[in-house]
């Protein structure tokens, strides 16, 4: 009887893997494990909708009488 086995990093070796989902998002861009394939750079775009929402709280443009009831 063949027992399934789960792994991160086995590769093909294995019946399955377990991938976090922030490191294929890219969420941590400081560390990416040699077993993840990061299909995106989330982390980075989100890192820039923050620094945006930032300056414009700071600045008084957001919120607007548009994003306002």
């Amino acid at each position: 009887m063949a027992i399934p086995t789960i792994s991160c990093g086995a590769g093909k070796f294995c019946d399955g893997q377990v991938l976090v989902t922030h490191d294929m998002l890219g969420l941590f861009p400081d560390f990416t494990p040699k077993f993840v394939k990061k299909y995106a750079d989330v982390g980075k775009v989100m890192l820039q909708a923050f620094k945006k929402y930032k300056q414009e709280v700071e600045s008084g443009k957001f919120p607007d009488k548009k994003h306002s009831y």
